[in-house]
């Protein structure tokens, strides 16, 4: 197939769009920095900055970042622009954390606690946390960015299937939220939040990695290439519905065995509740809590979950050869020996050369990101919708 180079003006525009995106993810940066971190001389920086200032996109800043010879400070983000806020929805509690236009937190992060039983319930609270964040900031426009756990569409912004949620036909969030409030709503899934949150957030993050959230469902998301995967259906990182059994429990998917059943915290519910029929439910908090109390057949169930985790981690790992993965959710709690478990499931991969290439082997570890930054990480929507950013 043939393949044609760049002009001149593809590679302006190519270097423009990677300076936006180490301003994105530095926030503020000389003239040096951007030079070195971008591998191009300190003239054609000038050149590359020049253009940003003009489409003001980036502006000058005084700060000196350098504390050697001459400086002329610095480039930041602009100040002015749009806020966001950001909200990780469930029926049952809303997270947020609000961000300024450079997508610094401004203000703590919040969880409050719901119960919405329909979706105009659901869509009244998110409008009540919205309605009082402008309060607090009368003179600022804030845009929303929603992570919704289970299956979305982030082209329609559609809630496809939200697993908690007491009703099954999907809602229309931006479209309805749009209509309400008269602002920008972005959706997507909540595991891409936390791509997206080690993607722009994390230093570390290599361009190709996956994070997997171990939590009431198991759910995960994928980087290739710098860029989320999402599928043509964006139906990509279900990896809760791999099939671990095929003789197991009925998934709410509909098909029997998925790791779901075998290995999430609403399955150890389950559980708890059938060992105990006549008592009152207990909660996850209360199940984490009775094993860090050592409680036996709690012990043992969360070993058998990192197993099935792990082999489920081996199959796709021969697929993606993905070498960097970051566990997020409360099955964390479970610590180190759980997560040795599931490791050892990726160890007898025969295409993972972790003796010969210790740098290029697999790498399992669990999130660095506090809570506060999970959730900003879907305010990064907007920027992976710059073509000029992401």
């Amino acid at each position: 197939m043939k393949q044609a180079g760049l002009n001149n003006s593809q590679v302006r525009k190519h270097n423009k769009a990677l300076f936006m995106h180490l301003m994105w993810r530095h926030k503020r940066l000389s003239k040096s920095q951007l030079a070195q971190l971008s591998g191009l001389t300190i003239p054609a920086a000038s050149k590359i900055l020049q253009a940003l200032l003009e489409e003001e996109r980036v502006q000058h800043s005084s700060a000196t970042l350098s504390t050697r010879g001459n400086s002329n400070g610095s480039f930041e983000l602009p100040a002015a622009g749009a806020w966001t806020l950001c909200l990780c929805i469930k029926p049952t509690s809303i997270e947020l954390q609000l961000a300024d236009a450079r997508l610094v937190a401004q203000g703590e992060y919040q969880q409050i606690t719901i119960n919405a039983l329909t979706p105009e319930q659901l869509l009244a609270e998110i409008e009540q946390v919205w309605r009082h964040t402008g309060k607090q900031w009368p003179k600022r426009r804030i845009n929303l960015a929603l992570a919704v756990h289970g299956q979305v569409d982030p082209v329609t912004g559609v809630s496809q299937h939200m697993p908690q949620a007491a009703w099954r036909s999907p809602l229309q969030l931006k479209f309805l939220l749009e209509e309400k409030l008269g602002v920008e709503v972005r959706v997507d899934n909540d595991c891409v939040m936390l791509a997206l949150a080690e993607k722009w957030l994390n230093r570390n993050a290599l361009s190709e990695f996956c994070v997997i959230n171990v939590d009431y469902g198991i759910g995960s998301s994928f980087v290739i290439n710098g860029e989320i995967f999402r599928g043509n259906l964006y139906g990509s990182g279900q990896i809760g519905h791999t099939i671990i059994d095929p003789q197991g429990q009925r998934c709410n998917c509909g098909r029997q065995g998925c790791l779901e059943t075998v290995a999430s915290l609403s399955t150890l519910k389950q559980l708890a509740q059938q060992r105990t029929p006549d008592a009152p439910p207990l909660t996850s908090r209360q199940l984490l809590a009775a094993w860090q109390a050592g409680e036996p057949w709690i012990v043992a169930w969360a070993q058998r979950a990192a197993e099935a985790i792990g082999m489920s981690l081996y199959n796709f790992l021969n697929t993606l050869n993905i070498n960097q993965i970051w566990l997020y959710g409360r099955s964390c709690t479970f610590g180190d020996s759980w997560l040795q478990t599931l490791v050892r499931q990726i160890d007898i991969n025969p295409f993972d050369p972790r003796d010969a290439l210790k740098s290029r082997a697999t790498n399992v570890h669990f999130g660095q990101l506090d809570r506060a930054r999970q959730v900003l990480g879907i305010g990064y929507l907007y920027v992976e919708t710059d073509p000029g950013a992401g």
